[in-house]
């Protein structure tokens, strides 16, 4: 995989997600195998570039390249602007986001919302390419199949995209009608990839290896881009990475290496938060850390109540500590429960 200059490790990405994919998840995700990751949408209004939330996310102190940012707007000249405030931090990518399908930014007719109005999604591209372009940062662009079933655009659009310069396109297999629910499809993003002569990633529901390798081999798509199922499972990326290079199956991470990934990732969330922010904004990231294991459920209610970032890393070592000590007695468990298809036998055999 090729971006403009920037020749990419491998074929599987992380998904831009709001609130999930800061620094030190993607950070967490690249050493774990992700061959490129997209931050957190960055808006377009020059009235919100100095808040503290804009500037975490235009924060790339210490990571890898390349560094791609998603930008989100729906004024031309406004997009041009927010490409070139975060090519001055950094930015050596630029993704156009016309995919996000929430309420409060498609009701400000951004995100997938664009895909309503073809004329002004392209003038968007058309000025964000033109403002890159001297600085040699390629664009990409992250849509939907279109707005509702019976208005899948994605064809066209992705033609209009790579007459105007676009460099890479990634296609969520749902409409912004759907929002997350029910089954992504991947015909339409067959008939992106048969449409156009650039890179396409295909994006939606790819949660396993297996899953990964059946939607590239469908859709004919360069590379695949998971999101939420990376949500507390960081190393499903060295998983799909290896199945598709080898056709063999990674094993379930140990207990304590999870434990160990989940504390530095911890201090990595704090270190850009900060000491109050830090921990309850870590709570979410924990949670579905722990979510298929034993005792979970408990634990989190616990964990919630601690305000301290020195209780709350003791609380995830302690969880953890007493779980790696009833492995030791169940080793055959070992693999079940870190796999995440662990129901109650740990707690019922107690």
């Amino acid at each position: 995989m090729q971006i403009g200059p920037y020749q990419l490790a491998n074929p599987v990405f992380v998904a831009p997600m709001a609130g999930v994919t800061d620094r030190p998840f993607r950070r967490l995700c690249k050493s774990l195998g992700a061959g490129y990751a997209v931050s957190e949408m960055v808006t377009s209004r020059r009235d919100l570039w100095n808040t503290l939330k804009t500037s975490r996310r235009a924060n790339h102190e210490g990571e890898e390249g390349p560094i791609a940012v998603q930008i989100a707007g729906t004024d031309a000249a406004m997009m041009a602007e927010a490409a070139q405030y975060n090519i001055a931090r950094g930015a050596q990518i630029i993704d156009i986001n016309m995919g996000c399908p929430a309420k409060k930014v498609c009701n400000k007719w951004a995100g997938s919302a664009l895909m309503q109005n073809e004329a002004l999604a392209l003038e968007i591209v058309q000025a964000v390419v033109s403002a890159c372009a001297p600085q040699g940062v390629p664009v990409t662009l992250k849509m939907r199949t279109g707005w509702s079933a019976d208005h899948k655009n994605a064809v066209s659009l992705a033609r209009a995209f790579e007459a105007a310069g676009v460099q890479m396109l990634t296609v969520h297999g749902r409409t912004r009608e759907q929002g997350y629910k029910g089954q992504a499809e991947y015909d339409t993003i067959r008939a992106v990839k048969d449409a156009v002569h650039l890179p396409v990633v295909a994006n939606g529901d790819i949660d396993s290896p297996h899953k990964a390798r059946d939607v590239l081999a469908y859709t004919g798509a360069d590379a695949v881009m998971i999101g939420r199922a990376a949500q507390g499972r960081p190393w499903i990326f060295r998983e799909v990475v290896h199945f598709l290079s080898t056709g063999t199956q990674l094993a379930a991470p140990l207990v304590m290496e999870v434990k160990r990934l989940l504390l530095d990732h911890l201090q990595d969330h704090y270190s850009l938060y900060g000491p109050v922010t830090g921990v309850r904004t870590a709570r979410k990231h924990i949670g579905w850390y722990v979510a298929t294991l034993p005792g979970a459920a408990g634990f989190r209610d616990r964990m919630n109540l601690l305000e301290d970032e020195t209780a709350q890393t003791q609380a995830v070592a302690d969880f953890f500590d007493e779980l790696n000590t009833q492995m030791d007695r169940m080793p055959e468990l070992q693999n079940t429960v870190m796999s995440g298809d662990m129901n109650e036998t740990l707690e019922t055999s107690e």
